[in-house]
């Protein structure tokens, strides 16, 4: 009998040490989430406080599995991203299981005289995501295309106006041509706007009055940038769009700290 019971025990060690063993063998692959775009999701400096990118928030609602590479740069378009050497490097780079999130459109539109360095018509812009989304898939990577957001911009009525009508369209045809998850910004953040409305959602933007924020004592009025809460709610509707898409990442995503204004 006694023999019985150490037999037993014994197996049970050795189950333990080998679960104990197994654990600490298996290592979760980590997984690198590239963002590329424009200054609406770009890093700024400290000294720029409260213009805040919403790919800077966001990198902070994942767990350590996760690193977020925010490649994206105020002013360039998929042609200047392209020309000016940025994505290459992210090519070269990618790995299986990596994601590249790529937002563009500001710029891409841009037909002001002065922006023409920048401009990129539909046709191009859709050549270039396709570029963007073949490379990543050469590289087994996951590429989720997004709608550029919105801007704060208000009928006398007080609704919303929709500010990026081709390129949006632009991106769900690249999407459904490739079969692309796509989250529309674009459509998500006039929901928001709307909600806040024409007086309020100016708590979203770049809309300072002289002497209320250090780094701006003329004031600013900016109808395009976020501070830091309007890119905090931004990057919110980014992970409940990725959760909504079930994409893998979204296991990945932890609580998000709560947003305060400005």
């Amino acid at each position: 009998m006694q023999s019985k019971i150490y037999r037993g025990k014994r197996s049970i060690l050795v189950l333990g040490v080998f679960l104990l063993l197994s654990f600490a063998w298996y290592q979760p692959k980590k997984i690198k989430v590239y963002l590329i775009g424009d200054s609406t999701m770009c890093l700024y400096d400290a000294n720029r406080f409260p213009i805040t990118g919403w790919g800077m928030p966001f990198a902070n609602y994942f767990n350590s599995n996760v690193t977020i590479d925010n490649r994206a740069k105020g002013g360039r378009s998929t042609r200047t991203f392209l020309s000016e050497n940025r994505w290459q490097p992210i090519a070269d780079s990618l790995q299986e299981g990596d994601y590249v999130l790529m937002q563009f459109g500001h710029n891409d539109e841009a037909k002001e005289p002065k922006y023409a360095d920048r401009y990129t018509p539909v046709p191009d812009y859709k050549k270039n995501l396709i570029r963007f989304i073949t490379e990543t898939r050469n590289k087994k990577g996951i590429p989720v295309l997004i709608t550029p957001v919105s801007r704060r911009s208000f009928d006398q009525a007080g609704n919303i106006k929709e500010t990026h009508v081709e390129y949006s369209k632009a991106v769900y045809e690249i999407g459904e041509q490739l079969k692309v998850p796509v989250i529309d910004l674009d459509k998500k953040s006039r929901e928001l706007l709307q909600t806040y409305g024409p007086e309020n959602s100016k708590l979203l933007f770049m809309e300072l009055q002289p002497g209320e924020e250090p780094n701006y004592p003329d004031g600013q009025h900016d109808n395009t940038h976020f501070t830091n809460y309007g890119a905090r709610k931004l990057a919110e509707i980014v992970l409940a769009e990725i959760k909504r898409l079930h994409l893998g990442l979204a296991d990945d995503i932890v609580s998000p700290p709560v947003a305060t204004k400005k």
